[in-house]
């Protein structure tokens, strides 16, 4: 299933939606949404636009970090890496 920047969460498909959004997220990064040290909407502003629980928004974020595309900065947000 290919997921672009603007697509929204889709309960019916096959994706599991935090992969989903993980897919909505990098594509956002790939595209220039974000730039490199900057930080992407909150947990709860995701939560918010995507009508999703927060369990899954931080389910995203993490599977993001593994792949060491975001980095989380305690008690200020989740930042975009910078590619090395």
């Amino acid at each position: 299933m290919e997921v672009g920047p603007d697509d929204e969460i889709d309960s019916a498909a096959p994706l599991a939606p935090y992969r989903q959004l993980a897919a909505i997220l990098a594509a956002q990064i790939r595209r220039g949404d974000w730039k490199p040290d900057r930080a992407i909407p909150s947990e709860a502003q995701l939560v918010q636009r995507y009508g999703i629980a927060r369990a899954t928004v931080r389910r995203a974020i993490a599977l993001l970090v593994d792949e060491g595309v975001l980095y989380v900065v305690p008690q200020r947000g989740t930042y975009v890496k910078r590619a090395d």
